[in-house]
């Protein structure tokens, strides 16, 4: 294994070295003036002022709307420990104001300043004049978001509450700023934390939150799918809706009408319905697969008032091997799809709903694109960074006239944390190509899987992708990185921004070591000593270094910046040092498994005359110990976690492996090698890549000798 210095010198990947480096030089030429996200268009800095007697706050235009606004902004600073408090009279005050209010006028034509056009549906001033500051929009949407800005100008530093004065103008690039919540695959959110999550997102100025949706919806039509415990009721989303409408959040419910189906079509019930028994997409020529598809859109009309609804219709990779097969052999396989989308289109439209879907497969036909209805809206979707551009994802609709909204992805599915360092990449470059292009919204991705991704984990993407949505142009990385922390967290020592940044280099690491995505959950679960945990271990053991540095100086971070104040979202805290701690436990299983293997192979190299003092497997318990205890503490942390934010359902799927982990360390840990029945070994180094991985846990009630021990674990060695 390539050790490096033993004296305390942080390490990076030479790839992210690079990256440090360009993001240093960006910080310099284009260095925010303030810690805010998103960045306002138009920012002039004033004095701060020190709030000793608090700070009073009004909304006297009687508007129930701004009311709201002014109350929120009032509850989120007393949770902040500062003293605000709704009123008019105060050494320092904020006055919340429309532009058709003669103060409101009078203040904008002192300073020649003007809600322009492009500002009226959420666009906002802000003025600090002396100890006044105005917050004027000529909506409610703008009236908010400007008090959204304010909570970030105030703030508490070392010598108590204070107030960063500016002036400001600003206004959103993108109408549409949304994310998209995989609640269908794991983790299911409770109802309460759904709303936090609308809550938390409407600060950062976003304005759609779409739960995406297979089978966790109770209809009332065709309640068969719905799993107990595992979906929204009707209940759910009255309660849900009606709460993100006061924080100027609609909700654009997605429910997969095409692929991604097999949840339904499990079902005995819909088996005539499957391109392929029991597939996971439905058969376009059987009449009755539109008539599933029009039961639940008109119920799901009934429930969302918004003016969006989602129809998925992405990845239907079984068409045409099935029921459809003579019908795509005929016409292929696009035709078949736009013409089924194009019936989807009939249901939907008496609705008066706008209809999106995922623009994944259309996007290879633009001659079948430009028979499309002009008023759908394709959500063209892509995960990677693309140095190359995005523009083949969107050319194909902004060259058929069809409105589009870009959707990049977190990259949290499958990994043990976001791997933010493509995760931002991506946002980046795809929303700038889009707002290039002309898309008018970004619906920003999170997909959970088998692993069990948590959300908690997500806010660093999420954040990022409401700035880049909001901001015009190439979103700076590089302010972002510099402002997260105090501005989420409300950490003013910077090092929970530096702690992200560890968790980035880890994941290079990891991807320069051979799992191309970075610290993949499959890595976690692996078992070092099966074939494929062999071949990973001789790659990933090299970097097995650098990764451990840069997980475990994350940890210290996180901990450091937690002692030097009373942080916000503790949560996400939490998320973060466990993907930490799971990064650093995914090298160290692979180490302690060598450390075994070759522990092993010199204790039969004594036993058989080789000169070695000291007994070799005095330190092999250990090792299984680490194991054990490791996988048994991130189980339990895991739990916790997942219990911050999700219903039972599926917790169980999930600690099951962690348990049966738990269970392999502990019988192998049983194993016993008695060498007076030893017979000669190959004089092995370290783990062999020919190993055959083994069949489960092993039954290790009899001592054994270490070739037995080598077949069973590790397989032959080849000659």
């Amino acid at each position: 294994m390539l050790m490096g210095p033993s004296f305390g010198m942080r390490f990076w990947c030479p790839a992210l070295f690079i990256l440090a480096g360009n993001s240093f030089l960006l910080a310099q030429e284009a260095a925010a003036p303030l810690p805010l996200v998103p960045l306002p268009r138009e920012i002039r800095p004033g004095p701060i002022l020190r709030l000793g007697d608090g700070i009073a706050i009004s909304a006297p235009d009687g508007d129930s709307e701004d009311r709201f606004a002014a109350d929120d902004l009032i509850a989120t600073l007393k949770n902040r420990g500062i003293a605000a408090r709704n009123g008019t009279t105060g050494a320092v005050r904020i006055v919340l104001l429309r532009d058709t209010n003669k103060l409101a006028a009078a203040v904008l034509s002192s300073r020649r300043l003007a809600l322009s056009p492009e500002m009226r549906n959420e666009g906002y001033i802000l003025i600090a004049d002396g100890g006044i500051a105005y917050d004027i929009g000529s909506s409610a949407a703008g009236v908010y978001y400007g008090a959204q800005t304010l909570k970030q100008l105030i703030s508490v530093n070392a010598s108590g509450p204070v107030f960063q004065t500016a002036e400001i103008r600003d206004w959103p690039a993108m109408a549409f700023r949304g994310i998209s919540h995989d609640i269908s695959r794991g983790p299911i959110s409770t109802l309460e934390f759904q709303k936090h999550i609308v809550q938390l997102l409407s600060e950062y100025k976003i304005n759609i939150y779409s739960p995406y949706m297979e089978n966790s919806l109770e209809y009332q039509s065709e309640p068969l799918p719905a799993q107990p415990g595992g979906s929204m009721t009707r209940s759910d989303v009255d309660e849900l809706v009606g709460y993100a409408r006061q924080f100027h959040v609609t909700i654009v419910p997605q429910q997969e009408a095409f692929g991604h189906m097999h949840h339904t079509l499990m079902f005995e019930q819909y088996l005539p319905l499957g391109e392929t028994p029991h597939g996971s997409a439905l058969a376009p020529g059987q009449p009755g697969s539109i008539d599933l598809v029009r039961r639940w859109i008109t119920e799901l009309a009934g429930m969302f008032p918004g003016p969006f609804l989602h129809v998925g219709a992405d990845e239907v990779n079984e068409l045409g091997t099935g029921q459809s097969h003579a019908a795509v052999a005929e016409s292929g396989a696009a035709k078949v799809y736009i013409d089924f989308l194009k019936q989807i289109y009939a249901v939907v439209q008496p609705l008066h709903k706008r209809m999106l879907f995922w623009g994944d497969i259309a996007m290879d036909h633009p001659e079948l694109v430009k028979t499309l209805p002009k008023d759908v809206i394709a959500v063209a979707w892509e995960y990677g960074p693309r140095p190359e551009g995005f523009e083949k994802w969107l050319r194909p609709y902004v060259d058929a006239g069809i409105e589009t909204w870009v959707s990049p992805g977190l990259n949290n599915w499958d990994r043990v944390y976001p791997n933010y360092y493509e995760a931002l990449l991506n946002i980046q470059r795809f929303v700038r190509d889009g707002q290039r292009l002309g898309a008018t919204g970004v619906l920003n991705t999170v997909w959970n899987s088998d692993d069990g991704s948590l959300f908690n984990a997500n806010w660093y993407g999420l954040l990022f992708g409401a700035a880049a949505g909001w901001q015009p142009g190439e979103s700076s990385i590089a302010n972002f990185e510099n402002s997260f922390g105090q501005v989420f967290h409300g950490d003013l020592t910077g090092k929970i921004d530096e702690a992200q940044k560890e968790l980035s280099a880890a994941h290079v690491c990891f991807s320069q070591a051979g799992s191309t995505h970075g610290a993949m959950a499959d890595l976690f679960w692996m078992d070092p000593w099966s074939r494929q945990g062999q071949d990973t271990s001789a790659r990933l053991l090299p970097m097995g270094h650098e990764i451990r540095l840069h997980a475990e100086r994350a940890i210290t971070l996180i901990k450091e910046a937690e002692a030097s104040a009373r942080l916000r979202e503790t949560d996400a805290l939490r998320a973060m040092e466990l993907g930490a701690r799971r990064m650093d436990f995914i090298v160290y299983k692979f180490q302690a498994a060598q450390q075994i293997a070759d522990r092993y192979a010199l204790a039969d190299r004594q036993r058989n005359g080789g000169r070695h003092s000291g007994d070799p497997l005095f330190h092999v318990e250990y090792y299984y110990q680490d194991l054990v205890y490791g996988y048994g503490l991130l189980h339990d942390l895991y739990e916790q976690a997942w219990g911050r934010e999700n219903r039972p359902y599926a917790l169980h799927n999930i600690l099951a492996r962690y348990d049966w982990n738990v269970q392999l360390w502990l019988q192998r840990s049983g194993c016993r090698l008695q060498f007076t029945q030893s017979t000669a070994a190959p004089d092995v180094q370290g783990l062999s890549p020919s190993g055959v991985p083994s069949a489960g846990p092993p039954d290790c009630r009899e001592p054994m000798s270490y070739s037995q021990w080598r077949a069973l674990f590790l397989g032959a060695s080849r000659p």
